[in-house]
């Protein structure tokens, strides 16, 4: 196989293409990516020289690109991460997730379309988020049937995407699956996301911004535990379905807050609730959904996968990782974040 990863730069993305490189040696692994802000080729130096690595850079909202890369590789499968993905952002300028999501998943469709031949076997594998069902109350939990619900321009943009990519699946058989994640959080995470934004910020002494009362409710998933079931699903899932990705781990935001304070302040040697002290509660955010929370049965059921460690195990490793790595943190961070941050919290 000739498997296109597009966004393979990013944050999930990068965890994909170094599993799918070292795991499957004899498959070229083609790393599309327009390398924006949260998109960076540090994430994956150590595996640049292997002989089934390639990179591309490239935009899927270019035709030309897209189709470029498909023939100059004779792609057969597509892995389809790269997406704008922070809600904050989207809120403040949707125009460019509608042309980055949807545009852009469409134009990869369509030019896969055009180059494959659908009596041979493909796979265009799109992975999405929880975020299109909308919220949730108190009790239950998203499964693979639940209605769609977006409430964010971001959440609306993945859900267009969704249905463009199912509507490829029932009008030209076209060899799609979809997987919906929760909330993920592991090493190489861009620190304008909840865990690594409190982490840097902890590390730093800044103020650690909680939106409300802090009351949002997310369900958590380790970003390699993510990549496995990417994988398991590419390989071994059914053409024309969607499965669901998530943790089996429910926080409130504000009680994570508090428990990564105290990991931070054991690791750092600082008195107990020093980074607790930290806290700022600022104005909610637009449409802030106030729970979400996976269903993962489907996945588990029929393809036998599940998460591989705790939470607290996975948290730990990601704190070791960033205080391991400030250098990383120095370098992503080093362009527009700052001003973005300052922004985005300082006046809340």
């Amino acid at each position: 196989m000739n498997i296109l990863i597009t966004g393979g730069a990013g944050f999930i993305g990068s965890h994909v293409v170094r599993l799918f490189v070292n795991k499957y040696p004899e498959h070229t692994i083609v790393n599309f990516d327009k390398l924006t802000y949260a998109g960076n080729l540090s994430n994956l130096k150590d595996i640049d020289a292997k002989p089934n690595y390639r990179f591309v850079k490239g935009d899927i909202c270019s035709a030309d690109d897209v189709r470029n890369v498909f023939q100059t590789y004779q792609i057969t499968d597509v892995i389809h991460l790269a997406a704008e993905s922070h809600v904050d952002r989207s809120i403040e300028g949707p125009m460019e997730f509608a042309m980055t999501n949807v545009i852009g998943t469409l134009n990869l469709l369509s030019i896969a379309k055009e180059c494959w031949d659908l009596n041979q076997k493909h796979v265009f594998h799109h992975v999405s988020t929880d975020e299109v069902y909308g919220t949730l109350g108190e009790t239950g939990l998203f499964t693979e049937i639940t209605s769609y619900d977006p409430r964010s321009p971001y959440s609306a943009s993945k859900a267009s995407s969704d249905h463009f990519v199912n509507a490829f699946y029932h009008t030209y058989g076209f060899p799609v699956k979809i997987s919906n994640c929760s909330n993920n959080y592991g090493s190489h995470h861009f620190p304008e996301k909840l865990i690594p934004l409190m982490i840097q910020n902890i590390r730093e002494m800044k103020p650690l911004p909680v939106y409300g009362k802090g009351e949002n409710v997310r369900d958590w998933l380790w970003v390699e535990d993510h990549a496995h079931a990417i994988e398991t699903i590419f390989l071994n899932g059914r053409v024309g379905e969607s499965y669901n990705v998530g943790g089996l781990n429910e926080w409130k935001n504000i009680d994570l807050v508090h428990y990564l304070c105290k990991l931070m302040d054991s690791k750092l040697n600082r008195a107990e609730g020093t980074s607790a002290s930290l806290i700022t509660y600022v104005t909610d955010r637009s449409g802030h959904d106030l729970r979400y929370a996976i269903d993962a049965t489907k996945l588990e059921k029929e393809l036998g996968w599940k998460p591989s460690i705790t939470f607290e195990e996975g948290l730990e490793a990601t704190v070791d990782w960033y205080l391991a790595n400030p250098e990383w943190v120095s370098e992503v961070t080093s362009g527009d974040y700052q001003k973005y941050y300052e922004s985005m919290y300082s006046n809340r």
